[in-house]
């Protein structure tokens, strides 16, 4: 048995899924944070999920405080559930809160990282 056979959605999205290192969730990293408690990681990704569009609702129009605010808080979610690419992008917005571009940018990866969560839990 492998390593990864008792990790929760360890075949989400069906074929389309590559190595776990290009989904926008790293559910290995999920498992060991939740136990490998499979109704915990849902719950703990539907949690994640509103939270980051909330924050990808408001950080376009908050001033640099609060962006800096809202960027830091789902910097550390992010890398709780696994969601690094969202957390790298977080840590660029507070070294360039300015930046619009790193704004669109973590618009996309909480896009994606809700659309693959939807597919892991369908």
């Amino acid at each position: 048995m492998r390593g990864e056979s008792g990790i929760a959605f360890s075949m989400p999205g069906g074929d389309v899924s590559g190595p776990r290192r290009s989904r926008p969730v790293d559910l290995a990293h999920l498992a060991r944070q939740t136990m490998g408690d499979r109704s915990l990681e849902q719950e703990v990704l539907a949690l994640f999920v509103q939270q980051a569009l909330s924050v990808r609702d408001k950080i376009v129009d908050a001033d640099i405080k609060d962006r800096l605010m809202l960027a830091h808080g789902l910097k550390g979610s992010a890398r709780g559930v696994g969601a690094f690419a969202i957390a790298d992008c977080a840590t660029e917005i507070e070294h360039q809160p300015e930046d619009n571009q790193r704004l669109r940018r973590l618009g996309t990866l909480i896009d994606e990282v809700r659309d693959f969560i939807a597919a892991i839990n369908r």
